[in-house]
């Protein structure tokens, strides 16, 4: 007697193999991938854009993108890496127009994630206004720099990791990082050793 097929489930079911399942059109591969890492990119562009209707928008736009370049990812086990790569992109982009267009005095969207508005509830007070003080600093940086120092000290990414997001060396890498530790400590009590976590 044969035993029934079973269906796969989405935890039974690696990286790699949804990658080449979406790649032949398969939906179920599709949405777990989206459903897999939908959540830590959004974190992430949160973070780096302190909005989170602008990082919903990130999210959806690297999936598309995604979607249409699968057949250029290497190692589809690192599609995580990858798809945090092309959001680090669509990040860069979009703050670059938000800078333009606060120039422009065109933009008027609030920052409702930035690190002040993510902390914990419980967080004591001066603590809050060093994350606002950190906000602020950190708006003024460059971009790049701004998101490899995000990446590194906030969310907590090795270097090999951010300069892979990046699409940066990792000596680039860690000189951004180090440019922003710099600037940080000239305002705020800081150790480069930790990590920010709102």
């Amino acid at each position: 007697m044969n035993q029934p097929t079973r269906l796969p489930t989405p935890e039974s079911v690696g990286d790699a193999e949804l990658v080449a399942r979406a790649k032949e059109g398969d939906r179920f591969g599709r949405d777990v991938l989206y459903r897999r890492h939908a959540r830590y990119l959004f974190a992430v562009s949160a973070r780096l854009l302190g909005n989170r209707g602008e990082a919903e928008e990130i999210v959806q736009d690297t999936f598309v993108v995604g979607f249409a370049q699968l057949g250029s990812l290497r190692e589809p086990a690192a599609v995580r890496a990858w798809l945090a790569q092309i959001a680090v992109s669509l990040v860069k982009r979009r703050l670059r127009r938000g800078r333009l267009m606060r120039f422009l005095g065109l933009d008027r969207s609030p920052e409702d994630a930035t690190l002040a508005a993510l902390a914990a509830p419980d967080l004591h007070l001066d603590q809050r206004a060093e994350l606002a003080l950190l906000d602020r600093l950190l708006g003024r940086v460059r971009v790049p720099l701004r998101i490899a120092w995000i990446l590194r000290r906030v969310d907590g990414l090795s270097l090999a990791e951010v300069a892979a997001a990046c699409a940066c060396s990792l000596a680039t890498a860690k000189r951004r990082i180090g440019d922003v530790d710099a600037i940080v400590h000239q305002h705020i009590r800081f150790d480069p050793n930790d990590e920010v976590v709102p």
